[in-house]
């Protein structure tokens, strides 16, 4: 007996309008292609993946793709299946895009959702971009899988199965922090009972989600030797390309410890700063326990939440105005 109420409830009533859109898109097309940003992480992927699952368990008769390129990281974990493998021509028919987990166009992972006879988002990043036929934007959310999971949860004639579930978590829990952002809701654990309630192996996921091996006790010890810490308590360590090779890591799994930093206190925010030679630039991930970060992420070609966000930096010559950018923040919100 599944029992989710109150507050997906609110949700429904507030978005009623678009879900009943959504569904209706749905229907209309024979081809839906799911898109997510470029260098996803659990919320992008959990999303993605657990739609795409939802609409082929409710959907038989459509042609479901899910695009974007295999996460160096997770997928070989076991975490997502592999992402489809589509050739242009599959474009050139009529289909619905949905795009997911994605405030800005450019950081989506597949061009050519830009095809699409109509495009559809489902994101809680701040709307950045109005080129998409509806949407559905809430930057209360703490998760793009909990904006999405709520509204699939209002739709009682299309049941969410134990599989979709246990991406949604995934995605809840990662963009989250495992329920310790201050984004977390009544909402986000009244979503995750919901999904809970379908026998998803919680055990299970967290272990796949986090559990390293000891490999991976080399990149703590380069944390430890190599970070610092400003005066007003900005924290970062610096992973240039050498060091990425040196600790055998790809570019987008330097931000993987980002949260090394978040339990100590004095420290109010902190970033990892990583090089991408593809780029060429070097990628900024900023957390924080009370300071809104995400405007000075803006700054540095960047954005996101108020205590999550993303910035680039060209070269290291610009790190020190960087860090002297969030100090002011600390110092401003502190008198």
């Amino acid at each position: 007996m599944f029992t989710c109420n109150s507050y997906i409830a609110q949700d429904a009533k507030k978005f009623k309008k678009q879900y009943k859109n959504f569904l209706a898109q749905v229907k209309k097309f024979k081809k839906i292609a799911v898109f997510r940003h470029i260098k996803p992480d659990f919320d992008a992927l959990g999303t993605q993946f657990g739609l795409a699952t939802w609409l082929k368990d409710n959907f038989k008769d459509k042609d479901i793709k899910v695009l974007g390129d295999n996460h160096i990281a997770f997928t070989p974990r076991g975490l997502f299946p592999e992402t489809d493998k589509v050739n242009d021509e599959w474009f050139n028919d009529e289909f619905l895009a949905i795009i997911v987990d994605v405030g800005d166009k450019k950081r989506i992972a597949d061009p050519r959702f830009q095809k699409a006879t109509y495009k559809f988002k489902l994101d809680h990043h701040p709307v950045t971009d109005n080129i998409f036929d509806d949407e559905i934007t809430d930057t209360s959310k703490a998760a793009a899988a909990e904006e999405v999971c709520s509204m699939l949860l209002s739709f009682k004639k299309y049941p969410l199965s134990a599989e979709a579930s246990k991406y949604f978590y995934i995605g809840l829990v990662g963009d989250s922090g495992r329920f310790q952002y201050s984004s977390t809701s009544p909402l986000s654990f009244e979503v995750a009972k919901c999904l809970l309630e379908r026998n998803i192996n919680i055990v299970k996921i967290y272990e796949s989600m986090y559990q390293d091996d000891l490999s991976k006790l080399e990149v703590i010890k380069f944390i430890l030797n190599n970070y610092k810490i400003s005066e007003h308590g900005v924290a970062y360590y610096v992973m240039t390309q050498k060091d990425l090779d040196t600790l055998h890591l790809a570019s987008e799994q330097g931000k993987d410890n980002v949260n090394f930093f978040s339990t100590y206190q004095g420290i109010n925010i902190w970033c990892s700063i990583t090089e991408d030679i593809t780029e060429p630039c070097f990628r900024i991930s900023i957390r924080s326990r009370n300071f809104v970060i995400n405007e000075v992420a803006k700054k540095y070609k960047g954005g996101g939440h108020a205590s999550a966000s993303g910035a680039q930096i060209k070269d290291l010559t610009e790190l020190d105005q960087f860090i002297k950018d969030l100090d002011q923040v600390v110092i401003d919100n502190t008198k």
